[in-house]
């Protein structure tokens, strides 16, 4: 047995488990549900937040969104939506987009986009509650 490949000693099993993606399939799978799960609660408060804003003038608005808690809150949806959204259109992205190039490309596209919202939205809660 000195001379054997261990390959070769492997169940076909044991071959297919390492052809596949790069075991980040899982990773993906349980991001994409953690996020889901925090975009609940999330997303109630920002509704009820946005329900409550109705009609409130420029300065009361910038005062209730600037405050901690509420900017923090909106910090945390703005992450978990992004996140959420990134990984969702990756999927869908992986899963009908057949050229190798267009579906790179498109990748890429995705995560500056969800880069670029994110940036914007978390610069734009930083300035009010930084009172800028």
């Amino acid at each position: 047995m000195a001379g054997t490949n261990s390959s070769n000693m492997r169940t076909p099993l044991s071959k297919v488990r390492g052809l596949g993606s790069a075991k980040e399939g899982t990773d993906h799978f349980w991001r994409q549900r953690v996020t889901a799960l925090a975009n609940v609660p999330l997303m109630i408060s920002f509704v009820i937040l946005v329900i409550t804003l109705q009609g409130a003038s420029h300065t009361q608005f910038v005062n209730i969104v600037g405050s901690p808690l509420v900017a923090i809150l909106m910090l945390l949806v703005i992450l978990s939506a992004t996140i959420h959204m990134r990984l969702g259109m990756q999927i869908v992205i992986e899963d009908y987009v057949r050229d190798e190039l267009t579906k790179i490309l498109a990748l890429v596209a995705n995560t500056f986009f969800s880069i670029v919202i994110a940036a914007a939205s978390i610069f734009a809660i930083l300035k009010m509650s930084f009172g800028a």
